[in-house]
């Protein structure tokens, strides 16, 4: 297991950030802004952006991802790149003796993401994969107000984007972003952190596109039944196809319904509709980060395991391979499964 007594010897934490985009910039000023660590170099996938990036955070800017996980004066990676190359990056830094942050998904594939927890633990480093969804306001209104409302039976999640015209970007490329519901990992992980395990999952999926790596627009729905026998809804899309963007989170139970809409929460009973405050959305990055170096340093427990990631990938998975087979996943089948592959593995290995 990983130890977080041995960061205390370090005054501070030396920092090598993958990725200059949206998540990265806010990681660079959270790192800058806290005493306790050192950004020390940066590197993204244009030479170009990536000396503006380094220039900006007076850091220094790198060629390549593999020079910077071999750096000897960095002690953490923060990956905050394209989908796809998640797992290898983690598994160089982790292998180089780098502690490791990643934006979720940890990795497109659910043996790489095992195999990487299994590595962190080997190496005793910290392997934090971010879900910033559960610190956010929204999700924290929920949990505050869930129990109102008796027994849930029901959920709706919606996230739907429209954009006209469809960026060309790697969100919308199948390779860099993956399945939807893996690349958008958090659609699930806020359903799996708030009523836990899953029974069966059903997926349906549709994209529109001109070229064979760039879509114009996804849309993806998948119905979920929880162990306890709630029934849930996922639907997701972005593109131009898409007319009206939403954002919603509907929870019915027995006594009363939650029903968030962007920014604006109801709890509603009987006679009666209650307005519910949601917190900003502002500053996640930043209590995330302020978090991970509260737990290097003191060793204070997270707010979430990069098992209970693991898990979420794994339903993701199964929704994947319920929208390429038109069948419904048994999530105690694929359970089953692993293990009796892993099984299978060792017995291999003493014979």
């Amino acid at each position: 297991m990983y130890n977080p007594e041995a960061a205390l010897e370090k005054a501070r934490v030396r920092v090598g950030l993958v990725g200059t985009g949206y998540a990265a910039k806010f990681r660079a000023k959270a790192f800058l802004d806290d005493q306790r660590s050192h950004l020390v170099a940066v590197v993204g996938h244009w030479a170009e952006k990536t000396e503006t990036f380094a220039k900006q955070y007076q850091i220094e800017a790198l060629s390549s991802w593999q020079e910077l996980v071999e750096r000897e004066d960095i002690d953490l990676v923060v990956i905050c790149t394209i989908n796809r190359d998640h797992g290898a990056i983690a598994r160089a830094a982790l292998t180089n003796g780098k502690h490791v942050i990643v934006e979720y998904p940890l990795s497109l594939d659910v043996v790489e993401a095992e195999e990487l927890i299994a590595l962190a633990k080997a190496q005793q480093k910290l392997l934090h994969v971010e879900h910033l969804e559960i610190l956010g306001g929204l999700h924290q209104a929920l949990k505050e107000n869930l129990a109102k409302i008796g027994e849930v039976f029901y959920v709706r999640y919606s996230t739907i984007n429209a954009q006209n015209p469809a960026p060309r970007k790697w969100t919308y490329n199948h390779e860099l972003f993956g399945f939807p519901l893996i690349g958008a990992l958090s659609r699930l992980h806020r359903l799996t952190d708030l009523f836990g395990k899953v029974f069966t999952v059903n997926c349906h999926q549709r994209y529109w596109e001109i070229e064979p790596e760039y879509y114009q627009t996804c849309f993806c729905t998948s119905d979920l039944c929880f162990n306890s026998g709630l029934l849930a809804q996922v639907v997701y899309g972005k593109g131009e196809s898409i007319w009206q963007s939403e954002r919603k989170f509907e929870v019915h139970g027995e006594k009363g319904g939650l029903i968030f809409d962007g920014d604006t929460g109801f709890l509603i009973q009987p006679g009666e509709t209650i307005p519910i405050e949601v917190g900003p959305r502002r500053g996640l990055f930043a209590k995330d980060t302020s978090m991970v170096l509260d737990h290097l340093f003191d060793g204070t427990p997270l707010y979430v395991t990069p098992e209970e990631s693991l898990y979420t990938l794994k339903v993701a998975d199964a929704a994947q391979r319920a929208a390429q087979t038109g069948i419904t996943i048994f999530m105690k089948d694929t359970l089953v499964k692993e293990v009796g592959s892993r099984k299978s593995e060792v017995g291999s290995t003493i014979l």
